[in-house]
């Protein structure tokens, strides 16, 4: 069987272009967390962080340290692949997968697939005008992030479920969403928050991936750039990738909590952060490489064996198919670098 050869990389090895600047994004809004804090009581506050979207409150009060260059790297190091939901990047002689698979495993959110995923059926019923009139919001629209913090100041005499909806608009709009904060989101998914059941367990998940994928996709990555989403997540998935790395500049917490996404203190970018993700790789590699043989044959695989990443505080694993296993299903055909 003929080994496919990996896809071109987007940028020649060692011509990748330099992270002169910050990336920037905008899931990291202080004003917003302030504005939510002191509008919900306690009680609320604590009920939300315990929700189905309440890593991203935890996130947010874990004070992640931002490494843009670590992110920039990774995806100078992307090959140029069909799929527009898949990111590789090759790093030294592995490629590390960035997937679905890998953003459920880190983030712990709903990742189900459902049909018409961003255009739900939400009918307008008079409850929907009343409470889109109290965001100062046209019904046609879905509330930016300015508008979501202006409305926390004000909520105070709100009745506790319409509270919960303005909470609940707070992360879909700051996180999930993450666009400019003067950006209107999306009326079709806003909506949903009427009811608040539905809310809660849609796969916001599926829907936050969605949203930073396609902000990925054909990305000009010289100079300065904004990347919409949950970004933060491609540092994590870089610390789980590439473990050296992630042990010697990611922080892990001694606790190790639960899901990956809380698991890591982060780090500020460093100017020698290429040199430093290539160094570790190489150690690593020296450490577990390990020779593969293809069991129908015997022969020799020259390829490492794709490393495997857990969830050791759950114990559930979040092992990635292994590149070589990937090749033989394959059968010699390039499927896996393809469109779905």
């Amino acid at each position: 069987m003929d080994i496919p050869e990996l896809p071109r990389r987007l940028y020649t090895s060692g011509e990748e272009p330099e992270a002169h600047n910050s990336i920037s994004y905008h899931t990291d809004n202080s004003k917003l967390h302030t504005a939510l804090r002191k509008a919900l009581t306690d009680d609320e506050f604590e009920e939300l962080k315990e929700s189905s979207l309440g890593v991203f409150i935890k996130f947010k009060e874990q004070g992640f340290g931002w490494a843009s260059r670590l992110v920039h790297y990774m995806l100078s190091f992307k090959l140029d692949i069909k799929k527009k939901y898949e990111m590789w990047s090759l790093v030294g002689p592995e490629p590390l997968r960035f997937s679905l698979l890998e953003f459920e495993n880190l983030t712990g959110l709903n990742c189900e697939y459902i049909e018409d995923l961003e255009t739900p059926k939400c009918d307008v019923t008079p409850e929907m005008v009343s409470f889109w009139g109290m965001l100062g919001v046209h019904l046609e629209a879905g509330p930016t992030t300015d508008q979501i913090i202006a409305a926390l100041k004000r909520c105070g005499d709100w009745s506790r479920e319409d509270r919960k909806r303005l909470a609940y608009l707070s992360i879909f709009t700051g996180f999930i969403e993450g666009r400019k904060f003067s950006t209107a989101t999306r009326s079709t998914l806003a909506r949903l928050v009427m009811d608040l059941e539905r809310f809660e367990n849609y796969p916001w998940g599926r829907v936050a991936f969605k949203v930073l994928m396609d902000s990925l996709w054909n990305k000009e990555i010289a100079g300065c750039y904004t990347v919409d989403g949950f970004i933060q997540v491609l540092q994590v998935w870089a610390y789980t990738a590439m473990p050296e790395l992630g042990a010697s500049i990611g922080g892990p917490r001694a606790d190790s909590p639960s899901p990956p996404i809380l698991a890591y203190e982060g780090s500020r970018g460093r100017r020698s952060m290429k040199a430093a993700i290539l160094s570790q790789v190489f150690t690593s590699i020296q450490k577990t490489a390990q020779t593969t043989y293809y069991k129908s044959s015997g022969r020799s695989s020259s390829l490492t064996t794709y490393r495997t990443t857990y969830n050791k505080s759950s114990g559930k694993s979040s092992q990635l198919d292994d590149l070589s296993d990937d090749l033989i299903k394959s059968s010699g055909k390039s499927s896996i670098w393809t469109t779905y």
